[in-house]
């Protein structure tokens, strides 16, 4: 049986904003590919959108991209953590 948060979202897309404002440390693709177990060119496309939808910026440092939520990103993860608990 799927877990009743699949019914309301994505579960990869909420999964790496929620894993993005847990973890303060610095992020960039293939550490937040593993922690919500998908590929990495999964992970970039699904990225490529949360930048597009303002929910997550790119800082370069050399030839990393640090991956980072926006104040819209950290709401929006807010909000998934508060449908998460109401809804366990």
């Amino acid at each position: 049986m799927k877990d009743n948060f699949d019914i309301f979202f994505r579960r990869k897309p909420s999964l790496m904003l929620v894993s993005l404002k847990k973890n303060n440390r610095m992020r960039y693709g293939s550490i937040l590919a593993k922690e919500v177990d998908c590929t990495y060119s999964h992970a970039v496309k699904i990225l490529q959108t949360l930048e597009e939808l303002k929910l997550v910026g790119f800082e370069k440092k050399g030839r990393i991209k640090i991956i980072q939520l926006t104040k819209k990103g950290r709401e929006v993860a807010d909000a998934i953590e508060n449908i998460q608990g109401i809804i366990k």
